[in-house]
């Protein structure tokens, strides 16, 4: 079969690669019929995660068609269309019975790696490096899906693979991320990064009730789409952050904040991010966290901090004194995908939302390698890629 393998730092091919087999008997193969490119693939394909090895198969946002199920597997049958989770889980760990599927306590097949690395392990992700497992991921024609009988999510009649292949990944990231806040009807959110995951982070917001939700980006066709799923927009290049926050909450500050963003933030004209990126090219610092600085000095006392974007390592400057000193609660994690997605399944046939709208293009698995660059660098326009096997 065809797959998208990442061969080091911004080397990414459509190689033929052996196709997967049932290993378990809780096992399933699924022939994908759409994937995507997610903003965590770039911290991959730009060298900044420890853990891949020449000749691993990318992605971890992917749905398809059923086409051999484990003996074992009593919940999918061969032709079931179903959306995967990121996130293996195995349904019957401590943290999994409490609805933390993120950290499923099983599914890391290098645990003992990833405890050295974390303390503790957390759960096996799809197709993003061996710290969690080491697994094919779905930008491929087919995916061995392991603990199939537990986060498959069956797609009922008449919903588009668009409308629904975000469940794996980003849009309960994104209403994650907003429920961490504890969203109140009188709260101004502030969320920086206009990407997919901040997109789902407003539409999140807005469904909650959130009084008034503000976006940070600099590119126009971003802040677009933020303005139309109803936020205001703040362009950090041409105004300052801090002022325009002050002058949209009377000078209290959001009361929740949201970083979209994680650790390649794009800030080029303040002292600390010109800090990071010198500390980076050294390999002094593997984060860049300018983002989180800046929403612990804005962020209103006793506010709260959400932190859906990804971090990797290490990071230098952190403000916590202002953390403490105003009382601040920061919530983070991977998605906890399933406890999310039978309410957003709901919510996309009600006709609440269509995740659809943050697609801006669509190619053929053979043209990812070269739509990796153009998502990596936000040319034409690139919002999110969606891949056809």
């Amino acid at each position: 079969m065809r797959a998208l393998c990442w061969h080091g730092k911004h080397d990414i091919r459509c190689d033929t690669v052996p196709d997967p087999k049932i290993e378990d008997g809780r096992d399933a193969i699924v022939k994908v019929t759409s994937c995507a490119i997610c903003g965590s693939d770039l911290h991959l394909y730009d060298g900044f995660m420890p853990g891949m090895e020449s000749g691993d198969i990318m992605g971890h946002e992917f749905m398809g068609e059923v086409v051999e199920v484990g003996r074992e597997n009593k919940k999918l049958k061969v032709g079931d269309r179903v959306v995967v989770p990121f996130t293996i889980i195995c349904g019957e760990c401590d943290q999994c019975r409490r609805g933390n599927f993120s950290v499923c306590e099983r599914t890391n097949r290098n645990k003992a790696i990833a405890d050295k690395v974390f303390g503790h392990t957390t759960a096996g992700l799809f197709g993003y490096t061996h710290l969690t497992g080491g697994y094919p991921g779905g930008q491929a024609e087919y995916v061995r899906v392991p603990y199939a009988d537990v986060a498959p999510v069956k797609i009922p009649e008449g919903l588009t693979d668009e409308q629904v292949l975000f469940l794996g990944d980003i849009f309960p990231t994104g209403w994650q991320a907003a429920v961490q806040c504890d969203i109140e009807p009188t709260d101004t959110v502030a969320i920086w990064g206009a990407g997919p995951v901040g997109q789902f982070c407003i539409r999140s917001a807005v469904l909650l009730g959130a009084k008034q939700v503000i976006c940070i980006d600099h590119l126009e066709d971003r802040l677009s789409m933020a303005r139309a799923g109803g936020a205001i927009s703040i362009n950090f290049d041409q105004e300052s952050v801090l002022e325009r926050l002050n002058e949209l909450t009377q000078g209290k500050g959001p009361e929740k904040c949201i970083d979209a963003v994680g650790l390649e933030a794009h800030a080029t004209r303040s002292i600390d991010s010109m800090y990071d990126r010198a500390k980076q090219a050294v390999m002094l610092e593997t984060d860049r966290p300018h983002v989180l600085r800046e929403m612990m000095y804005v962020c209103r006392p006793a506010g709260v901090l959400s932190v859906p974007g990804v971090y990797g390592g290490l990071l230098d400057k952190i403000p916590f004194g202002a953390v403490m000193n105003k009382g601040l609660t920061i919530r983070t994690g991977q998605t906890h995908v399933n406890r999310w997605t039978d309410d957003l399944l709901r919510r996309i046939q009600e006709g609440q939302i269509d995740p659809s709208f943050v697609i801006t293009h669509r190619v053929g698995l053979e043209d990812g390698p070269a739509m990796y660059k153009t998502f990596r660098d936000k040319q034409d326009g690139c919002v999110k890629v969606v891949l056809r096997p």
